[in-house]
């Protein structure tokens, strides 16, 4: 499991208006909860362009 730096990070990445300072205020669980569900949307998304 990636520790809460590692989940902002990767949430970051996907979400680009995402603000670490905001993200920062959740959990390590919710997290990577909501990194699951930004997962499930960008396959999603590729799955509809391609």
């Amino acid at each position: 499991m990636m520790d809460k730096r590692e989940l902002i990070d990767c949430i970051c990445e996907i979400n680009r208006t995402a603000k670490p300072e905001f993200l920062a205020k959740f959990s390590a669980e919710d997290l990577s909860d909501y990194l699951e569900h930004l997962m499930e949307l960008d396959l999603e998304e590729v799955a509809v362009c391609c």
